[in-house]
């Protein structure tokens, strides 16, 4: 069963502004706090009260420090001072032990959690990607689109971390600290702590603030370099056939020059920031511990008391430190998610209705009905272009190149919606049923047959997933590929290459066939098939083209009018109208635009005459 792509309620919480962290967590929320999974719900439970635990163990840590200290300062009770300190030393350790156990299992809890967020943003994300548009992704750059991908899932993961077991904690500890200090002491050592507290945490805010510039900057640089990185590397050929390597060296050096310049800002900005919070804490230690000193002197503290206010800070200090790192992470992670989210914001401009429904296929008639469109509104391609293809029957169109041929194989995919009129399929308008099972009902043949980089099986089978092994060689026997591939040292399980690389032409145009085969549809789709291969192979796989065609409805766009001269009926199609109509005979006994464009073929197939003064070719 096909797996249904998200509805909008799915991705509606990631449509958000990522510049708020609250926003962002709260869209987190459905998926931390799931109302359909009872498990999820008792470990983030569990991992909270693990949480708290570990933050009373570890207040109580310097409090029994204090107790030891005072027990083995001088004057403390004799015949005691052996027994007495053992006991908190324990106690001492084991709140250290205690603290440190409940911070483990809370993290083991809770990553089942974060990473089943993870996956579950992540998958949203990737199918919303496949259900957008072919206008998207023709304009997208993928190796932008990738990299956004990996750092906003990548930064799920650091956003959850951070603000549940960092953030909360932290300022927890810190009101307990103060309250310890103030309920112990005065309100002037809790005072002093808690300046010294706000004091870096908005030093470390309108630093951070300032410094999110760089990363942005980085982030930018960093897919412009990686998108002409892949790209490069994916025309490897073309950039061989015009020694274009240099070039191509440069335009990659200047990507990752800009990307040198905004990260050794950033480092810069990170050192100012390290500095003021140093120096903000180490002032703060300072007044404090002269507080306690001056305590100790006129004596109303004890040296335990001097102990447990500097075990105190220290102990606040690398939280506190950490802090810093934490606020830096969390705005970087926003960042990182805001093109992914940005993703998930694009409309799909091709959906289904709320009411849609299955395409029940009968007979399998084809209908273009008055469709007009074009990508541009400015550039028209099709007006008003009509016919049908009858069950059972094939129906040809050609034309010159630019005259929306390959346009009409993309509207009956539905990867775009028309602009006026309708494409019909047993009288059902193609927008009123469910995308899915209209790209069920088509099988196509397309003229560049773009591979997985996988095995020659998985290819194939990727017509129908699931079939047998048994299924998908009788599929390639049909497509006349089968010998060929056992004759492979790897048989079905060779590697193909990236994008089929690794095959020729026409042995990806076999495994297409092949693959289409296996799909078992009611409609066939050859878009320019064989166009691109030479003639002795053309004529083989056009073979294989009739004979997997036979008794379905079949539409042929073709460029060579050679290969549609046994179809039903062939339309000649020219600015974006149907300007001739008829099987092959009667179009050229019309003398029309057909016998002129098969006579320019016919021409061009014998050979171009030779200039005067010039031997032809022997």
């Amino acid at each position: 069963m096909r797996r249904s792509l998200p509805t909008s309620s799915d991705t509606a919480a990631f449509t958000r502004p990522t510049g708020d962290l609250r926003a962002a967590v709260r869209s987190l929320r459905p998926y931390i706090w799931p109302q359909d999974s009872l498990e999820t719900r008792v470990r983030v439970v569990l991992a909270m009260a693990l949480l708290v635990g570990a933050k009373i163990a570890n207040v109580y840590v310097p409090i029994f420090y204090k107790h030891a200290v005072d027990a083995l300062s001088p004057g403390s009770t004799p015949g005691a001072a052996v027994a007495i300190p053992l006991g908190l030393i324990v106690a001492y350790g084991l709140a250290r032990v205690t603290s440190l156990i409940f911070a483990e299992l809370r993290d083991a809890v809770f990553a089942k959690v974060a990473q089943r967020t993870i996956r579950k943003v992540a998958l949203s994300v990737f199918q919303h990607l496949h259900g957008l548009s072919l206008r998207f992704h023709l304009e997208r750059q993928t190796g932008g689109l990738t990299r956004s991908l990996e750092r906003g899932t990548r930064a799920i993961e650091s956003l959850l971390r951070y603000t549940l077991f960092s953030i909360a904690p932290t300022l927890v500890e810190i009101a307990l600290v103060c309250a310890v200090l103030w309920s112990l002491f005065s309100v002037w050592f809790a005072l002093a702590t808690f300046v010294t507290v706000v004091a870096y945490i908005l030093y470390t805010f309108f630093v951070s603030e300032w410094r999110i510039q760089f990363r942005r900057q980085m982030n930018d640089t960093d897919s412009k370099a990686n998108t002409k990185a892949i790209d490069s590397l994916l025309n490897y050929e073309t950039v061989k056939y015009f020694g274009n390597e240099e070039h191509e060296a440069r335009r990659y050096d200047g990507a990752l020059q800009s990307y040198e310049q905004a990260a050794v800002r950033s480092q810069q900005s990170l050192s100012l920031l390290n500095v003021g919070q140093s120096a903000i804490i180490s002032l703060g230690l300072a007044v404090v511990m002269g507080m306690a000193a001056k305590g100790i002197v006129d004596g109303s503290m004890s040296l335990g008391d001097f102990v447990l206010v500097n075990t105190y800070l220290l102990q606040l200090y690398q939280p506190l430190n950490f802090f810093g790192v934490v606020y830096r992470e969390i705005k970087q992670s926003l960042i990182d998610i805001e093109s992914m989210v940005t993703l998930l914001a694009v409309d799909r401009e091709v959906a289904d209705s709320p009411h849609a429904r299955p395409l029940a296929v009968a007979g399998a008639e084809l209908r273009f009905e008055a469709v007009e469109f074009g990508y541009d509104p400015r550039r028209p391609i099709l007006k008003g272009v009509s016919f049908t293809v009858p069950a059972g029957r094939t129906v040809a169109i050609v034309g010159p190149s630019g005259a929306g041929k390959s346009t009409i194989s993309r509207l009956l995919f539905r990867f775009y919606d028309v602009d006026a009129g309708r494409v019909l399929i047993d009288g059902q308008d193609i927008r009123d049923v469910t995308q899915s099972s209209l790209r069920g009902a088509i099988g196509i043949v397309p003229q560049d047959t773009v591979l997985f980089n996988d095995s020659i099986f998985y290819n194939i089978a990727y017509g129908r997933t699931g079939a047998s092994p048994a299924e998908v060689e009788r599929a390639a026997r049909l497509a006349h590929i089968h010998d060929f591939i056992m004759a492979l040292p790897d048989g079905y399980q060779t590697a193909v290459g990236e994008r089929g690389l690794k095959l020729s032409g026409g042995e990806k145009q076999r495994v297409a066939i092949a693959r289409t085969i296996l799909k078992d549809p009611a409609i066939l789709l050859f878009d320019e098939a064989t166009s691109a291969l030479d003639t002795h192979t053309e004529r083989e796989i056009q073979a294989n083209l009739r004979e997997v065609s036979r008794g379905r409805t079949t539409l042929v766009i073709a460029h060579r009018l050679s290969t549609v001269i046994d179809a039903d009926e062939i339309l000649v199609l020219e600015a974006g109208r149907v300007i001739e109509r008829g099987r092959h005979a009667d179009l050229l006994a019309a003398r029309g635009a057909y016998a002129a464009l098969w006579a320019r073929q016919q021409e061009s197939s014998q050979g171009p005459t030779p200039l005067p003064g010039v031997l032809a070719p022997t």
